[in-house]
């Protein structure tokens, strides 16, 4: 073994005789040149080992491949040198960059001391064997010194192979034996003790001989360490598996609580509106309809009869739109303001305005109509809380829009409008001054229309028909001032007989089922057949000059014998009278009875505020409850929860009307010692009086 001495005269800068017998004697030449350089003292050729190549005598070093002349200087004695000579053909190729390792720093010559001296053995060359220590601490500067290279051994899997070995001892997850886990502990020792040389190899490169040596037995150490774990490759694979395992870095994903149910939910008391506050609820009301039906026309005239818009701008848009030949739109331009929507004289995006009523702060959504637009009707739809659908009652207009020769946007609206969440519905038969006010027309269009509402999923108490036209402002904000609206068939069934002194001695009180009502006008009193005069008109104990259906009012009348009112009586139009009838055909629904009904059952007949005794004089059918179809004809008698068809005989008029015409003319009930016995419709009148 041989060691640095860092007082000797061969350090850079200075040389000795001592040093260079040293140098000689071990066959290192002293001139600090690489095995690259070509020596001029030797003549001849030597052929390399691996490659075959010629080089000349004086290179130490193969030109081709960089392989060593001689081998020995890879071993520390004769013995390994042997064992060497052995593997020579298989393990002797060496890396340039293990050769550049040994390549002087300096210039000048350095000393080599050895530690025993008395060691001296020579190879087969005549050259003294120094080992790769020795050489390294020659040709390596002070600063450098701590650097440790251990002889490479190819018998041994190299670190790649070892890393590449682990990671795929890693992805199968192998279990370590109990014998790889007590190699751990010699692991984990060389460890310590490789740590050992670097602390020591990071002190002052001035160091002592003693430490000097203490080092050169630390790496002793720690080379027998490594050379007896060689083979325990599992034990890098576990420990790489360990790593593997224990390095994967913790989620970063933030903890999030868990959902709480909404019925916990408790609000806070400001988020309440007290009974105090004077605050209008928000109503966002949508205007739908088809395309040209007019709901533009109707939000800006409803507006204008709210006072929101001003006579003078009002003026203006009726202006604009008469230069544009666009006249019957001016109150649509209220809503559509911009240049293309008048252009094209309809709707594209949504208009936005502003009414406030008793309770509510309306918002009115004006939706466009046209198919092409229907995505900006949906975004103004979602928002509502009510609607109005306007439905054009014109001939043809309202087919259109029903979808008769395509799809309609009448239909399409409304089953979003439904898809919304929207119960509540207006629908507004606009533009009933085109078909001359009909009453027939309205009635078409609202069975019409009804049942497919009703299939979209709206009830019938909660649909509002309204008749009137937007543009003749006719049942808009106050009420019809034509005579063709007014002088639909008015029903009011009488409830009572009153006297009071608003009123006078003749009045009757009731709810207006049909049509309208006001001072000054004639009535025709049903089934006595009087004609008599309006003269006052109280609607919730307040004096009003008209009301039309839904109103309960009280009614004061001249011009007829008081006598002939009665409880059951209907106030109608002159020209239009009431139905009375005696001889009835009813669908009924037999209750929970216990004595069978037969032909020739007395009873009494409620119809309206009528109650008139009858008897039962047919049994047509039976009916199937589920289908509503006949399943026997002319059966003996009803029990209960049967459907059945039956004729019954009054034994006096009443003013009636079928169910399909007017429904509240056409409920009945019968009864029979005091029990409700059925309850039914009226189907068909057998005969009028």
């Amino acid at each position: 073994m041989v060691d640095m001495n860092p007082d000797s005269e061969g350090t850079c800068g200075r040389s000795g005789n001592h040093s260079n017998s040293k140098a000689s004697g071990l066959g290192i030449r002293d001139d600090n040149r690489s095995d690259l350089e070509k020596p001029s003292t030797t003549h001849g050729t030597w052929q390399c080992s691996i490659c075959t190549n010629e080089n000349d005598a004086s290179n130490l070093s193969c030109e081709l491949c960089g392989v060593l002349r001689d081998l020995s200087l890879y071993f520390n004695n004769i013995s390994e040198a042997e064992a060497g000579a052995k593997h020579r053909n298989k393990y002797s190729g060496v890396s340039v960059l293990a050769r550049s390792l040994f390549a002087p720093s300096c210039t000048k010559s350095k000393a080599i001391v050895f530690s025993d001296g008395s060691q001296d053995n020579r190879n087969e060359t005549g050259n003294k064997q120094a080992t790769m220590d020795a050489l390294h601490k020659t040709y390596m500067p002070s600063k450098k010194r701590h650097i440790n290279i251990v002889p490479f051994k190819f018998d041994t899997p190299s670190p790649d192979d070892m890393v590449t070995t682990g990671l795929k001892s890693s992805r199968n997850l192998r279990k370590v034996d109990a014998e790889v886990l007590t190699k751990d502990s010699v692991d984990a020792t060389g460890k310590e003790m490789m740590d050992s040389v670097i602390h020591l190899t990071e002190k002052d490169s001035s160091m002592d001989p003693s430490t000097s040596a203490e080092l050169d037995e630390l790496v002793g150490i720690s080379s027998g360490v490594s050379s007896s774990s060689q083979h325990t490759t599992p034990v890098l694979e576990h420990e790489l598996q360990r790593l593997s395992l224990e390095s994967k870095p913790k989620s970063s994903k933030p903890k999030v609580k868990k959902p709480v149910s909404i019925s916990q939910y408790k609000p806070e008391p400001w988020m309440l509106q007290s009974e105090d506050q004077e605050m209008r609820r928000q109503l966002n009301l949508a205007i739908v309809g088809h395309v040209d039906s007019g709901k533009s026309t109707l939000c800006g005239r409803l507006l204008h009869a709210l006072g929101l818009i001003s006579t003078k701008q009002m003026h203006k848009y009726e202006k604009e739109a008469k230069e544009k030949g666009k006249g019957s739109f001016a109150y649509a331009w209220a809503m559509d303001d911009s240049t293309d929507e008048r252009e094209r004289g309809i709707t594209m995006t949504v208009a936005v305005k502003y009414f406030d009523t008793e309770k509510y702060h309306v918002v009115l959504l004006d939706s466009p109509g046209h198919k092409d637009f229907v995505p900006n009707m949906i975004s103004g739809a979602t928002q509502a809380d009510a609607a109005v659908l306007v439905v054009d009652a014109s001939i043809g207009s309202f087919e259109a829009g029903m979808g008769v020769s395509g799809v309609g946007q009448t239909k399409e609206h409304s089953q979003l409008i439904r898809s919304f969440g929207v119960e509540n519905l207006i629908v507004a038969v606009n533009k009933m001054d085109m078909a001359e006010y009909s009453k027939d027309r309205f009635n078409f269009v609202k069975s019409q229309l009804g049942i497919f509402l009703r299939s979209c999923g709206f009830k019938d108490s909660s649909i509002t028909w309204v008749p009137l036209s937007a543009m003749a402002n006719e049942n808009l904000v106050t009420a019809a001032s034509d005579s063709r609206l007014l002088s639909w068939p008015l029903r009011l069934p009488i409830c009572d007989v009153i006297a009071s002194i608003t009123l006078g001695q003749v009045a009757v009180c009731g709810k207006v089922e049909a049509g309208g009502i006001r001072t000054g006008s004639k009535v025709l009193v049903m089934p006595s057949g009087d004609l008599a005069t309006v003269k006052t008109i109280e609607r919730d104990s307040s004096s009003c000059n008209l009301a039309r259906a839904g109103d309960n009012i009280a009614v004061g009348l001249q011009g007829m014998d008081p006598s002939h009112l009665v409880s059951g009586g209907v106030i109608c139009h002159p020209d239009f009278p009431v139905r009375v009838a005696s001889h009835l055909e009813l669908k009924i629904l037999v209750l929970d009875i216990t004595t069978p009904i037969l032909v020739g059952l007395q009873f009494e007949v409620h119809i309206h505020h009528a109650r008139v005794s009858a008897s039962l004089v047919k049994i047509v059918s039976l009916l199937d409850q589920k289908t509503g179809k006949a399943s026997k004809k002319m059966p003996r008698l009803l029990t209960a929860r049967q459907a059945a068809i039956v004729e019954v005989k009054l034994d006096k008029e009443v003013c009636a009307e079928e169910f399909s015409t007017l429904k509240a003319l056409g409920r009945v009930f019968l009864r029979s010692r005091g029990n409700t016995v059925a309850v039914g419709i009226v189907t068909r009148i057998v005969d009028q009086a």
